[in-house]
């Protein structure tokens, strides 16, 4: 049975798309099917797995889901493009920007992207959807296709703040959109854990969330290394499989697999 996780957290620079990337290839490494997809319009996710220029693609997200917004049947294979490292990519462009202002038109809004996802979701084992850093439609879109949201936090004072609204967030989607919704988990993010500030930022999350949300024993550490794997287009796996943020990611795949 395939799980749909969407990596979401409205602020930007916590490490959602390099998540999303290395969990995905983690899982493929640990042989499962997975399919990421790029619900972004500034395309990181499609530029960190080695398409420099998503806005000439042919076909990306934003073309798929105008066709569902417009009733048309849909080639489910259309758009997906294969990664050295075993997974699929359905890429993302800023044309993105401009399916958001259709949705708000669109009937039944919320299950455009939902409605893409069921379409493909016996042919993997696994889909990960890297949100963009807002709590707009699109975001909406891929809480209400999701079984389970993953939130990277990176340990400081106000990624760690704006938890709450994001939470809100997807309690309302779980209320009216998305009722099977949960999370994933709470995943630290960018942690030098040699400092005492970021050690009381753990022990705030601790004290906030354990009880309501998972909080994910793999922390990631922080890395100028794990940042470069984005311009070369591959993991960390790829670049060095016995780097301390290798061996973190793979430990998270193993707790995200535990969660099946």
């Amino acid at each position: 049975m395939c799980k749909v996780i969407a990596i979401c957290n409205q602020k930007g620079g916590v490490s959602k798309t390099t998540t999303t990337v290395n969990l995905g290839v983690g899982l493929v490494r640990e042989g499962k099917k997975v399919l990421v997809i790029d619900a972004d319009p500034q395309g990181n996710l499609s530029q960190s797995l080695g398409i420099m220029n998503p806005d000439e693609l042919d076909v990306a997200l934003p073309d798929i889901m105008e066709q569902i917004i417009m009733d048309k049947d849909v080639d489910v294979t259309e758009g997906i493009v294969q990664h050295e490292e075993g997974l699929d990519l359905m890429p993302c462009n800023i044309n993105l920007s401009g399916v958001d202002v259709s949705l708000v038109n669109a009937m039944s809004r919320e299950f455009v992207l939902k409605t893409y996802v069921e379409s493909v979701r016996e042919s993997y084992d696994y889909i990960l959807i890297d949100c963009m850093p807002s709590l707009g439609m699109i975001t909406v879109n891929s809480l209400t296709a999701a079984d389970s949201v993953l939130i990277p936090v990176q340990a400081a004072y106000l990624p760690v703040k704006g938890l709450e609204q994001l939470i809100t967030t997807i309690c309302r989607v779980k209320k009216h959109l998305n009722p099977s919704i949960r999370f994933e988990g709470i995943l630290i993010s960018m942690l030098n854990a040699r400092t005492n500030y970021a050690n009381d930022i753990m022990e705030l999350i601790n004290e906030y969330y354990r009880d309501s949300i998972p909080i994910f024993e793999s922390k990631i550490p922080f890395s100028v290394k794990a940042s470069e794997t984005s311009a070369a287009g591959v993991s960390i796996f790829s670049l060095d499989k016995k780097h301390p943020v290798a061996k973190a990611y793979e430990e998270l795949t193993k707790e995200v697999i535990a969660h099946e």
